[in-house]
């Protein structure tokens, strides 16, 4: 069963948690709620999240403190955080909240289904990110089981974790690409671009490690270099 992502809402107005809800629970992942910027680092220091929504304007820790914060962890410093405002004081306003590391910043009333699918994106890269670290630990398991086991002893079990390795590793290659065409189509934003961009650099680099693991491949490159 694939496991589901979590995705952190931080507002301090219960009914405006309980909208967010309503908006994105038909993305079917776990919604955690933080009615403070404290209480939503708090989250952030057991879970980890696809996404944070983060509401600017809070009584005491505001979101732009919250982001610092968070920003500041190598924990969680990566994680894509959207500020949801109920004001706009213009351009200043919207650069601060890109200074703090915001990957997006809607103002209230917003759309529910750009939200809905802006927030997709984030979901589906964390998730496409999580196959690559399975795949990356399985890879290391062969590797570090490989050169314990006694010459001629099940030789067939190493070939065949490689070829369910790189099965998988086609999967996530195939969804990857899918995401990154949508991305395309869609002229998202430039960070969830570059996210897509940087997952699939991580894909090609496992691929090739596969590769290097497959019989013959020392042998092959052996004569390549003679050539």
């Amino acid at each position: 069963m694939v496991q589901k992502a979590k995705i952190l809402l931080v507002d301090d107005r219960p009914e405006n948690l309980l909208a967010l809800e309503a908006i994105l629970s038909a993305l079917d992942q776990t919604l955690v709620r933080a009615s403070s910027g404290e209480e939503a680092l708090k989250a952030l220091l057991t879970d980890d999240f696809a996404v944070i929504l983060l509401d600017v304007q809070m009584p005491g820790m505001d979101g732009f403190e919250t982001a610092a914060h968070i920003k500041r962890r190598e924990r969680t410093r990566d994680i894509p955080i959207i500020f949801l405002t109920a004001i706009n004081h213009g351009p200043h306003h919207t650069f601060r909240g890109y200074a703090a590391g915001a990957v997006d910043y809607i103002s209230k009333p917003f759309d529910p289904w750009v939200l809905r699918a802006k927030v997709s994106v984030f979901v589906e890269l964390y998730m496409k990110n999580c196959q690559l670290r399975e795949q990356a630990a399985l890879l290391r398991l062969q590797l570090e089981g490989g050169g314990g086991k006694a010459a001629g002893a099940e030789s067939k079990e190493p070939a065949g974790l490689l070829a369910e390795l790189s099965a998988r590793l086609a999967a996530v290659e195939e969804q990857a690409e899918a995401l990154s065409k949508q991305l395309d189509d869609d002229s998202a934003d430039a960070a969830a671009v570059a996210t897509a961009a940087h997952l699939e650099r991580k894909l090609t680099g496992l691929r090739r490690a596969l590769d290097a693991l497959e019989p013959g491949a020392g042998s092959t490159s052996s004569v390549s270099s003679q050539n």
